[in-house]
C-alpha cells in the first residue's frame, strides 16, 4: 500500500510495464504520461520532435496537481537523474509523500515486448535504457525518496510482483502501515435518514445489514434539526431513543445507543430512564453517548435553554452523576459531588452497567470529565490529533487517580469509502461541495476497503477500542456491503 495522495515517479526502460502497472492502480487523470502529451502537442505519441513541448506541459501539469494535493503518477522513462530530482523537488515543495517505483522487468522481457510493438524503439536506444536502469537503481536509493518500490512485471496479464526497497515507515503523511493487530470494534453511526415512505423498514434493513456486515452496534445521532454537516435542515432526524426501541426488537446482537446526546435536551433522569428501558428491552445492549451540546439554533427553535459553555459542561458532569445514581441498586437518597436526590427509585434498572461515552475533545474540561466520570471518550480519528488528545486524557486520568485503561478510547470516523479507486473519487466529487477535492479526500480519508482496514488497524495499535463509522453517503442497506469489505479485510 503506497502513500495516497502522493507523487509517484515511474523508473524503467521501454517495455518494462510502467504504463500497464499505473493503469491497473490509478485513475487515468492521475497519470501524467509523456507519450500521451506528445500526442497532444505533436502528431502522435511517437513524435519525438514534440518531446520538449510535451515535457514542458508535463512539468506544468505535475506542478499544478501537486499544489492541489492530488496524487500524481509521472509516467516517463524516469531514467534521467536531473528530471527525477526536479520531480522530487516539486513533491517536496508541495509537502507530498514522494515515491519512486523502479521496474526490474528482465532485459529479455523488455526486448521481447519491444519487438512486438508496431513502432519499435531502436535496439541501440533500448540497450542504452537498459544500461541506464542499473545506474538509476543505485541512485534512487540515495536521492531522498520517502519510499522506493521495486516491481518485477514479467507478465502484464498477472499482478506485478512488488517489493519495497525502503521500509514503508519512512514515508510521510498518507502511508498506511500493515500491523498484525486486529481491527477495533466497529459501530455504525447513522446520521442521515433517507427513508422515503417506509421509515421503519428502512431503519430495520440498515440495522440488519450492519449486523450481517459484522458491525457490533448502531449509534444514532441525537439532534433536533438535521445538522448542515450532514444534510439539509428539512431532512428527517428522528428522536433516537424511540428509534432505538424499534431496533431493539430486531433479532440481532447489536449494541444500541446514541453518539452523542446533548445534556441540554432532556433532564438527566429522563435520559437515565430511556437508557435503562432500552437496556432491558435489548437484553443488556444499551450505551449512551453524552456531550455538552454545541448548536444554538436547534435549542432556540425548540424553546430549549442554551447556556454558556461553562454551564453546559457543569451540566454534563451533573448529568453523568445523576444517571449513575439512578442506575444503582436500591432507592436510597443520593448526596454526591454535584447532585442531591431525595430518592433513587428508578425502575426498571438496567441489566448491566450501560457504557457512558463522553463526546468532545476540549482539553481543559471535557477530557477531564471523561477521565473522572466516563467509561469511554470519543475523539477525532486523525492520528496526530488523536495521539495528542489521548496523552491529555491519560494525564487527566493520572491526576484523578484513575487507571487510564478504565476509559476506553473511541473515535468518530466519517470516511469516503469506495468499491474501487474510480468509485472513491466519484464519491469525493459528489460529496465535496465547495471544498477542494484533495482537501475533502484527505479530511475524509478517501479510499477503498483495504485502505480503511489498514487505518483501523493503526487506530487499534494507538489504543482505539471502537470506531464509530458514519458513511456520509449512506442511502440504504446495500451501502453496508462496503463496510463489510472493511471488516472482511480484518
Amino acid at each position: 500500500m503506497l502513500p495516497d495522495p502522493a507523487l509517484v515517479v515511474l523508473v524503467g526502460p521501454s517495455g518494462a510495464g510502467k504504463s500497464s502497472w499505473a493503469a491497473a492502480r490509478y485513475r487515468p487523470q492521475e497519470v501524467v504520461s509523456s507519450d500521451a502529451l506528445r500526442a497532444v502537442v505533436g502528431s502522435g505519441e511517437h513524435d519525438l520532435d514534440a518531446s520538449p513541448d510535451a515535457f514542458a506541459v508535463l512539468d506544468q501539469v505535475v506542478a499544478a496537481r501537486l499544489r492541489r494535493g492530488l496524487t500524481t503518477v509521472v509516467d516517463t522513462l524516469g531514467l534521467d537523474a536531473t528530471r527525477r530530482e526536479h520531480y522530487l523537488a516539486l513533491g517536496r515543495s508541495a509537502r507530498m509523500p514522494c515515491v519512486a517505483v523502479l521496474f526490474e522487468t528482465p532485459d529479455a522481457v523488455c526486448r521481447e515486448r519491444n519487438s512486438q510493438r508496431d513502432r519499435r524503439v531502436p535496439s541501440r536506444v533500448l540497450a542504452r535504457q537498459l544500461a541506464s536502469r542499473a545506474v538509476a537503481a543505485a541512485a534512487v536509493a540515495t536521492e531522498g525518496w520517502d519510499d522506493v518500490v521495486l516491481v518485477d512485471d514479467r507478465d502484464p496479464s498477472d499482478r506485478a510482483r512488488t517489493t519495497r526497497l525502503l521500509p514503508a515507515a519512512t514515508a510521510r503523511a498518507g502511508t498506511a502501515r500493515v500491523h498484525d493487530t486486529g481491527l477495533p470494534e466497529v459501530v455504525l453511526q447513522v446520521s442521515r435518514f433517507p427513508w422515503g415512505t417506509n421509515p421503519a423498514g428502512w431503519l430495520s434493513s440498515v440495522a440488519l445489514a450492519a449486523a450481517e456486515a459484522g458491525c457490533s452496534g448502531i449509534a444514532l445521532m441525537d439532534h433536533l434539526i438535521q445538522i448542515p454537516q450532514v444534510d439539509r435542515a428539512w431532512e428527517p432526524i428522528p428522536e433516537p431513543w424511540v428509534t432505538l426501541g424499534l431496533l431493539a426488537g430486531l433479532d440481532t446482537d447489536l449494541r444500541l445507543g446514541t453518539l452523542v446526546s446533548p445534556v441540554t435536551f432532556r433532564p438527566a433522569g429522563v435520559t437515565a430512564k430511556a437508557v435503562a428501558t432500552l437496556d432491558v428491552l435489548s437484553g443488556g445492549r444499551a450505551f449512551v453517548g453524552v456531550g455538552a451540546g454545541w448548536w444554538e439554533r436547534e435549542h432556540l427553535a425548540f424553546g430549549q435553554p442554551f447556556p454558556g459553555a461553562a454551564e453546559r459542561l457543569d451540566l454534563l458532569e451533573s448529568s453523568i452523576e445523576t444517571m449513575r445514581a439512578l442506575w444503582g441498586a436500591g432507592t436510597k437518597p443520593h448526596d454526591g459531588e454535584r447532585v442531591s436526590l431525595p430518592e433513587t427509585t428508578a425502575y426498571p434498572r438496567p441489566l448491566g452497567r450501560p457504557q457512558v461515552v463522553v463526546g468532545g475533545s476540549g482539553e481543559v474540561r471535557t477530557l477531564r470529565i471523561a477521565a473522572r466520570q466516563g467509561d469511554a471518550c470519543n475523539l477525532p480519528s486523525e492520528l496526530e490529533t488523536l495521539r495528542h488528545k489521548v496523552s491529555v486524557l491519560r494525564q487527566h486520568c493520572d491526576d484523578a487517580g484513575r487507571d487510564p485503561a478504565e476509559v476506553a478510547v473511541t473515535v468518530l470516523d466519517v470516511p469516503v469509502l469506495g468499491h474501487d479507486r474510480d468509485d472513491t473519487w466519484q464519491r469525493v466529487e459528489r460529496l465535496r461541495g465547495r471544498s477542494a477535492a484533495a482537501t475533502f479526500a484527505r479530511r475524509h480519508h478517501a479510499g477503498e476497503a483495504a485502505v480503511h482496514a489498514r487505518r483501523y488497524r493503526e487506530l487499534a495499535q494507538e489504543g482505539v477500542a471502537t470506531v464509530f463509522l458514519a458513511l456520509p453517503d449512506l442511502d440504504g442497506a446495500a451501502d453496508l456491503e462496503r463496510v463489510a469489505a472493511i471488516l472482511a479485510d480484518g
